[in-house]
């Protein structure tokens, strides 16, 4: 068959190689609807990165995605995806690492250059830093913005809710469109 191709099958022998190579490393692996998700712990990030794009059997050589979600009350509260595809293998591989307020994750724009740009996009509108990244800075909400806008607890009509300082208004007009 010519031209890309996504292999139907998930790619469970990449989670073998990567228990076998990182055992320490992988806290947990699901798949759902075909696709695996393989939790990592925070500190691995850049060694299991490496290992994935560099080992011929895996050749995971484009960042798909990478993104970072918040969560209330859970006992970590950011997890960052990174969602990586094999152009030579066809396969398609999900990458969790989980986090708590205040800590950090490797930037993987050293291994994978086009993280860049989505690396910012989760600093910027859900907060997550990002140890080691070139350039990271806002790229949707103005520098000077002190939230961010993708976290569960921040409040559309005025900044961020209760569970944290607030902030400047999102936008101060939003109220005043309820009397229209």
């Amino acid at each position: 068959m010519e031209g890309p191709y996504i292999e139907p099958a998930p790619p469970a022998a990449v989670v073998d190689r990567l228990r076998q190579h990182f055992p320490e490393a992988v806290l947990d692996v699901a798949t759902f609807r075909g696709e695996i998700t393989v939790l990592l712990a925070r500190e691995a990030i850049l060694d299991v990165a490496r290992f994935l794009r560099d080992d011929p059997e895996t050749s995971f050589d484009l960042p798909t995605v990478v993104t970072g979600i918040h969560y209330v009350g859970r006992d970590y509260d950011y997890e960052v995806l990174y969602h990586l595809y094999s152009l030579a293998r066809g396969h398609r591989l999900r990458l969790k690492v989980r986090l708590r307020e205040g800590e950090s994750v490797a930037s993987v724009t050293s291994i994978w250059p086009g993280a860049n740009w989505p690396e910012r996009e989760a600093y910027d509108l859900v907060g997550i830093h990002f140890s080691g990244h070139p350039d990271l800075r806002r790229i949707i909400m103005p520098e000077d913005y002190t939230d961010h806008p993708l976290r569960k607890d921040f409040d559309v009509e005025g900044g961020t809710g209760d569970i944290r300082p607030r902030g400047p208004a999102a936008s101060p007009g939003f109220r005043d469109m309820e009397s229209v």
